[in-house]
């Protein structure tokens, strides 16, 4: 039996959240010779992340997100994804999809599940989501990125994984980094990320802290990733203020930006925080308010806790604060490593690995159940035809 006749299907649109940790474990399929592909949604962030998924058949889901007053559209969306993934899938049949989670996971995993294949889902928060608990039900096995994620789900197989990063994600050469985006080799740099979008609520707060953190640590520089709908508010602010900085909407080279980065301003989404424990880098988290069951403040949390991180919660902050959290950790050697070793223990290289691992092992055994009773039944047919045969 071999893995090059294996067809995995693999639910991860519309956020980098769902998306980067499907491509890391889409990775580790194609190096067993399995044939991938990759559903997304039609979000600008799917289609300019997967460019880089060579070898991998790409699908376009019409799925939308659901949004308070609009479930009609988000009915409709769902509709349409569960018939463009039945065709697609009559067309190429699955042996196993694996849902990330979001708006694009569920008409494929029922769409599977319909057609017989082994189903999987992967949930990176400690708060699962919505789309995620559903599909719980269903799903044959499934995996966590957090220990608390287990007990949210309704499933009797559950695995505590991690959440899985791409293979390019481990700590590099600073100076290297930092001189390949522009930057002195020899000065700290500072990461602003808000997720694959953007985020507003800290590009305000990093204007509002520039002229206090450029007085608590000098010689700082910037590498802030605005979103598309801030970046010329942003460039400006720090052109103002004569502060070293470059500045994007998107940037794709994540490993890069991570492998420059002395701190981090950063979301608290889990795809980012596995990110950050890869590349041992210490943050400031601003956990997006406005998330789901508060899961992202519930995410860093637990990386606050072990002294992996620091909380800056967006309602109750200041310029202030924001400035002397970010200099404490430049400025201090001795905090920044304290952070990284207990980053370590965050860390889980093997999580895509594992969970393709766990799927295969799962389509062998239903091939080889499969096998066993067709040869059973071949054998009865035989017998039949010898009975046949003789009373004739």
């Amino acid at each position: 039996m071999r893995e090059s006749d294996f067809t995995i299907a693999i639910a991860c649109g519309g956020t980098g959240g769902h998306l980067f940790p499907g491509l890391s474990v889409a990775e580790k399929l194609q190096q067993r010779d399995c044939i991938v592909t990759l559903l997304i949604s039609p979000k600008e962030v799917d289609q300019e992340a997967v460019k880089s998924a060579a070898g991998m058949e790409i699908v376009t889901l019409p799925a939308i997100g659901l949004q308070r007053g609009d479930e009609l559209a988000f009915l409709r969306g769902f509709k349409k994804s569960y018939g463009a993934a039945r065709r697609l899938f009559k067309t190429s049949r699955p042996d196993a999809v694996l849902a990330m989670g979001g708006f694009t996971s569920a008409p494929p995993i029922l769409a599977g599940k319909r057609l017989g294949a082994q189903t999987f889902l992967h949930e990176s928060n400690t708060i699962p989501g919505r789309a995620n608990r559903w599909l719980s039900w269903v799903v044959n096995r499934a995996f966590v990125g957090f220990q608390s994620a287990a007990g949210r789900l309704n499933n009797r197989k559950v695995t505590i994984t991690g959440t899985p990063v791409r293979a390019s994600f481990k700590p590099r050469d600073v100076a290297a980094c930092r001189a390949a985006l522009g930057f002195k080799p020899e000065h700290p740099l500072l990461l602003v990320m808000g997720g694959s979008q953007g985020a507003s609520g800290i590009n305000d707060l990093v204007i509002r802290s520039l002229l206090r953190l450029a007085k608590l640590a000098s010689n700082l520089q910037w590498f802030h990733l605005a979103g598309p709908n801030d970046c010329k508010k942003v460039r400006q602010a720090y052109e103002a203020f004569k502060v070293k900085a470059i500045v994007h909407s998107f940037f794709s080279g994540m490993e890069l930006a991570l492998g420059a980065a002395s701190a981090a301003i950063s979301r608290a989404g889990a795809s980012s925080l596995a990110e950050l424990a890869a590349m041992r880098v210490p943050a400031l988290l601003v956990p997006y308010p406005a998330a789901t069951d508060d899961h992202q403040l519930h995410n860093a949390r637990a990386f606050a806790e072990t002294g992996a991180a620091r909380i800056l919660e967006q309602e109750k902050a200041t310029a202030d604060a924001m400035a002397e959290n970010i200099a404490e950790i430049v400025n201090s050697t001795a905090t920044r490593q304290k952070m990284q070793s207990a980053l370590a223990r965050w860390q889980a290289p093997r999580a895509a690995e594992e969970i393709a691992d766990a799927m295969l092992d799962s389509v062998r055994k239903k091939k080889k159940r499969l096998n066993k009773v067709n040869e059973l039944n071949e054998l009865s047919r035989h017998a039949e035809e010898e009975t046949i045969v003789g009373h004739a």
